[in-house]
Formats: structure tokens, C-alpha cells, sequence
């Protein structure tokens, strides 16, 4: 079903992320990315991803360090056991989020480069000993140049497992845009 807002902006009622959001349409077609390559790479290259969660009406925002699983089309995050975050995700796992690639402000021409990515998906926190394993070498993999030192270093034993909390979003719907 289309239809019109009331800014103008058209929309139409969808079901990816598991309710009727209405979905607006690119204003500015030419900015937006459709390549599911490119929407891989800003992904790959991000280094951070700033999740919305909401919880009864009430938002909260925040910036975590990911690592990308493209074979999953996951991100995977390192966060504390316990928390305002863990309580959002246990109360509502629908989550949005962006991931950016800033080019810089470009001067004397009132434009930001940019590439963007924004995303809907489901967050579960990782309660499994294999896979918050698999979830910290796709984080290290992803940020670290030499991960396995990191892992020697900090993760001798799986016992030191048990005090590392991750989360894993699993992508349903994403879109891409990019300025200069």
C-alpha cells in the first residue's frame, strides 16, 4: 500500500521488521546506495554503529565498537553483563542503526562527503560459550590488525568468556545513502 504523509514524503506500509512502519522513500534518489556491495564495504570499514532501542515508549541511543559477519549479516558487540542497553535489547530486540563513513565538511560548498548506512534488525544478547567466541573474533577480526595477540593476551581460557557480555544484531532491512 502507498500513500502520501503529511510531509509529502511517500510511504508504504511494511512488514520486514515485523510491524506496519511505514517506509518512506529517498527524497533525493541520486544520493541513495542500492549496490548490496557497497552497503557491504560501509559496513566492513565502519568501525562503530550507533544502535536506537526503545523500551516502553522510551529511547535510548548508543555507540558500540562492531565487527561485521557478512556470512550472517550480523553485527557483533562487546558490552557489559548488565546494563541499560542489556535491558532495552531483553525488553524489545528491534533495534535501528547507522553506520557512517565521513568524508569531511567540504568548504565553500555547504556539503558533507559521506556514506551512510541505516539498518533494522533483531538484537539478541549471546548467552552461548561458542558463539560469543565466534562473536569476538568476528569483533577482533573486524578492528584489531593483530587480533590473536589481543586474544592471548585477554582471552586465555574459556572461563574468560564468562564475564564478556555480546550482542549480535541480525541485519533484516537496510538502505544506503552518500553526499558530497
Amino acid at each position: 500500500m502507498t500513500a502520501r504523509c503529511g510531509f509529502g514524503l511517500q510511504f508504504e506500509a511494511r512488514s520486514v521488521r515485523g510491524n506496519s512502519m511505514p517506509r518512506y522513500h529517498m527524497n533525493k534518489t541520486e544520493q541513495e546506495i542500492a549496490d548490496r556491495d557497497s552497503l557491504v564495504d560501509i559496513l566492513k570499514r565502519g568501525k562503530y554503529a550507533i544502535i536506537a532501542v526503545c523500551r516502553e515508549g522510551e529511547p535510548y541511543i548508543v555507540t558500540l565498537n562492531h565487527g561485521y559477519d557478512e556470512r550472517r549479516n550480523a553485527l557483533y558487540f562487546h558490552c557489559a553483563l548488565k546494563g541499560l542497553k542489556i535491558d532495552f535489547v531483553r525488553h524489545n530486540p528491534d533495534v535501528c542503526a547507522t553506520v557512517i563513513e565521513d568524508g569531511g565538511y567540504k568548504m565553500g560548498r555547504c556539503e558533507q562527503a559521506y556514506r551512510s548506512v541505516v539498518f533494522w534488525g533483531k538484537m539478541h544478547v549471546v548467552e552461548d560459550l561458542e558463539e560469543k567466541k565466534y562473536g569476538i573474533d568476528v569483533l577482533l577480526n573486524h578492528l584489531e590488525d593483530e587480533p590473536d595477540q589481543v586474544k592471548e593476551r585477554s582471552l586465555k581460557s574459556d572461563d574468560a568468556y564468562e564475564g564478556v557480555g555480546i550482542l549480535r544484531l541480525d541485519i533484516k532491512e537496510i538502505t544506503g545513502k552518500q553526499g558530497e
